[in-house]
Formats: structure tokens, C-alpha cells, sequence
């Protein structure tokens, strides 16, 4: 049996080696890459500084910083650090041109833009933007920097495409911090993470088509922001609150006594309504059979208004509904609430399709800063840490080019068994019925209304 299992091993590891000559292709491949996003630099050591930093992000290297990287391909820690954090070199050309990179090889007329805050502790106070805020990674007020992210969903791929650092009023208000950390004049006047997001979504919308806006609910939950991309001529899904204010305008409201105005459903609170759905109202989107039978969300849609802070009503709304029960016991283990401004026809699938591509970005960041660097820096002012996070998401794109390329190549590629990977066309594999069959008398299979690749509704 040790014999046997010796033998094997050795099969298996010469399996796992790597000739020399695919390492030097994807050197090949990375510096072709980074032709488009180097023209902008007028030296030449730059253009070599940007493909040695992006070189080394997408390293094995433990702590992906200047100074390991320099090490790591043999040259002086201060050239790099300078190029990083000292030298004048304009970050937004090259966003700009990942944005255009983007929008042309993953570009779908309905694709998603997701906007998501990411934060990263930190345990002094020089380091520009850091104030005591809420970490979502950590899930409790911190000493952080926060950031702003803008990434793009589509069925051929998601990646991470814009950032804006998020500046706390305690450092807008102080210049001479400010003027230390080397924040351009510019950019010291106080914006809210919602008007960062406005920011990019101008700046950047046009180069990626898309049919939808979404977000979480820190950003869901502000009356103005969802109003101004209604205005904007955009159509929104954002999650909310559990505790958000709402009045189902398709209710019957409470008997007209005679006299004064007529009265109105009362506002409830978005997990109160919820919790009085009759069973039968959900509808079930079967996304794929997997391993332990089919994957289902449970969804509901309903018109309803939503309570402004000045205690008024807002515009016309849809809100969504979706949870998610367990497999094995058939608890309700989750449950999302959104508002969107799409048409009240707008089918379950499409806003089951949104709702996870709202997810998709915590994919991009987990990937960007485990794989691509994007959380290694060493750096403390405004410069130095739009350079790092700029070259992090060209390290980040890279991988999402290279990943691609790979499935192009492998003509014998099957679906994989993770139920949290891509399914088939949901014109063929998604059906929309009702949650409780049993309870809904006649209640017949309605197929989705949706074409193209679906991805999983599964809770990620």
C-alpha cells in the first residue's frame, strides 16, 4: 500500500510542475499588457517602475510593499518607494484607460455597475484619510482608511475598475494635516462616500455599458442618493435597511370615515411587512441542480413608497424581497431587502440576477487583496496611496485577462460542481413558482423572462 501511494504521490507532484517557458510567456504577456497604461509616463525608469511594482503584486511575495518587491527583483528600495510615494505622476489616465479596457472586452448592454466601500485598519493616525469609522471588515467602528470602489459585472466576467478615497470631515477641516498627507487643494473639500460614488459614475459610466446600479445598503439607505440616480435617468437595485420605512401602495388603505383627508397604509418597517407575507406570495427561482438538489432563492416584489428624512414620500418604488433558507432544515437563514426604480413588469430573475451581481464586487476585492496586493502598502500620503491602489487594480485586471484566456483555451471545459460558480442560459435552466406550491391552489411553472448566462442566486 506505501508503495502504491509513494508511486502516486510522485505521479501527482510531476503533474503539478510547471515548465520554465510558461512563466516566461505570462512575463511576456504582462509586459504587453502594461503598454497601453505606461504611455502616459514621460520617463522611461517609470514605465520599468510601474511593470516591476505590477510584477511584483502579482508575486508570491508574503508582504507585497515597495521595498520587498524591489528586493524581490534585485534592485534599490528607493527608486521603487520614490516611483510609489514621491514621484509626480498623474494615476487617473490610467484608470481612465482600464475603465475603456473594461467596458470593451466585458461590456453587455445590461451590465451591473457596483459600488461597495472597502475599509483598511490601520493603527496610527498618519496615514491620510484614517479616522476612527465604521470597518465592515471588522464590523465595528475602527481606526481605518476607507475606500470607495467602482466595479463592473457582466456574464463574461467582474472586475474592480475605479477607487476614491473617502476623506472624514476631521481631516477636511484641518489643511495643515492635510497639506502633510500632500491631499491636492482640489480634493479637501468634505464629500460624502455617495458623492464619491456620483463622481466615478460620471466620470467612468459612459465607458461601461450597463442597464443597472447597485450597491449595499450603507448607500441604499440615503433618500438623496437613490432620488439623484433616478434623476440621472439611472435605473437602481440597492439593499437597505431591515428598518427602513415604507407604505405599500398596493394595500388596501384603512376605511374613509367622511371626514378630513383619506387616509393611507400606514408606514411599516420593510422586516414588519415582510414578516406578514403569506406564504404563498413568494416565488422560488430555481437556479441549477447541485449537489444536494436545487438551488433556489425565494423572492417577492411589491410597489411601495419609501419615507424621506424630512417624514414624507419619497418617489414610486419596487421593493425587493429575497432570503434564502437552509438546505437541510428549510430555516430562513437570510434575507435581503431592496429598493429599485425599475418598472413594476421588471421580471424576479432580473432583479435576482443584480442582487448577486451586488456580491460579485466582494469577490473582486477578497481576489484584489489576497492575490493582487491591493491591501499591502506602506505608504502614508494622497499620492502614494492612489499610486499603489491604481497599479493594484491593473495587477487585479491582469489576473481577470489571464483567467479568461485560460477558459478560451480549455475546449474541454465542464460546468464545475461549486454551487457558487456560473449556471446555464435561465431561459432553459430558471424557473420562477410559487414558494409554497401546496398552499397556492393553482398556482402553474411561469419560465423566466431573461436570455444569456445566469449567476448563482446562492447566498455568497
Amino acid at each position: 500500500m506505501e508503495a502504491r501511494y509513494e508511486v502516486r504521490k510522485r505521479e501527482l507532484l510531476d503533474e503539478c510542475k510547471v515548465a520554465p517557458e510558461v512563466f516566461q510567456e505570462v512575463e511576456t504577456r504582462l509586459k504587453e499588457f502594461m503598454k497601453p497604461f505606461v504611455e502616459t509616463f514621460a520617463r522611461c525608469e517609470q514605465c520599468e517602475h510601474a511593470e516591476t511594482y505590477v510584477s511584483g503584486l502579482l508575486s508570491d511575495l508574503d508582504q507585497k510593499n515597495a521595498e520587498s518587491i524591489a528586493y524581490r527583483f534585485g534592485q534599490e528600495r528607493l527608486g521603487l518607494q520614490h516611483f510609489l510615494g514621491g514621484a509626480e505622476w498623474d494615476d487617473a489616465p490610467l484608470r481612465m484607460e482600464l475603465a475603456r479596457q473594461v467596458g470593451q472586452q466585458l461590456g453587455e448592454a445590461d451590465g451591473v455597475l457596483v459600488f461597495d466601500p472597502s475599509a483598511f485598519k490601520k493603527s496610527g493616525r498618519e496615514s491620510v484619510g484614517t479616522a476612527r469609522q465604521w470597518c465592515g471588515r471588522l464590523g465595528k467602528v475602527d481606526n481605518c482608511q476607507v475606500a470607495v470602489y467602482l466595479g463592473y459585472v457582466s456574464r463574461q466576467e467582474h472586475a474592480l475598475v475605479d477607487v476614491r478615497l473617502y476623506l472624514p470631515k476631521e481631516w477636511t477641516r484641518d489643511k495643515s494635516r492635510c497639506h502633510k498627507a500632500g491631499v491636492p487643494k482640489t480634493r479637501r473639500r468634505h464629500r460624502t462616500r455617495h458623492q464619491l460614488c456620483l463622481d466615478m459614475l460620471q466620470e467612468k459610466g459612459g465607458l461601461l455599458p450597463h442597464a443597472w446600479v447597485t450597491g449595499d445598503d450603507e448607500l441604499g439607505r440615503v433618500f438623496w442618493f437613490r432620488r439623484q440616480l433616478h434623476s440621472s435617468g439611472e435605473r437602481y437595485l440597492l439593499a437597505v435597511p431591515s428598518n427602513t420605512l415604507i407604505r405599500d401602495r398596493e394595500a388596501e388603505p384603512p376605511p374613509y370615515s367622511g371626514r378630513g383627508r383619506r387616509p393611507k397604509a400606514p408606514w411599516q418597517r420593510v422586516d414588519k411587512w415582510t414578516g406578514r407575507v403569506p406564504d404563498e406570495a413568494w416565488s422560488v427561482i430555481e437556479v441549477r441542480d447541485g449537489s444536494k438538489g436545487p438551488l433556489q432563492v425565494e423572492i417577492l416584489k411589491r410597489k411601495v413608497v419609501a419615507r424621506t428624512p424630512k417624514r414624507r414620500e419619497g418617489h414610486a418604488e419596487m421593493l425587493v424581497v429575497i432570503r434564502y433558507r437552509d438546505r437541510d432544515d428549510d430555516r430562513v437563514v437570510k434575507v435581503d431587502y431592496y429598493l429599485s426604480d425599475a418598472e413594476p413588469e421588471t421580471p424576479l430573475a432580473e432583479f435576482a440576477r443584480v442582487a448577486k451581481a451586488e456580491h460579485r464586487i466582494e469577490e473582486c476585492l477578497r481576489r484584489a487583496k489576497s492575490e493582487a496586493g491591493l491591501a499591502d502598502y506602506q505608504v502614508r500620503n494622497w499620492p502614494g496611496w492612489h499610486h499603489h491602489q491604481t497599479l493594484g487594480l491593473l495587477a487585479s485586471w491582469f489576473l481577470v485577462t489571464e483567467t479568461r484566456r485560460g477558459k478560451k483555451m480549455d475546449t474541454l471545459h465542464h460546468p464545475p460542481a461549486d454551487p457558487r460558480r456560473d449556471c446555464l442560459d435561465p431561459s432553459h435552466h430558471v424557473s420562477v413558482r410559487s414558494a409554497r406550491p401546496h398552499l397556492a391552489g393553482t398556482t402553474t411553472l411561469v419560465r423566466a423572462e431573461r436570455t444569456g448566462t445566469l449567476t448563482s442566486l446562492e447566498a455568497a
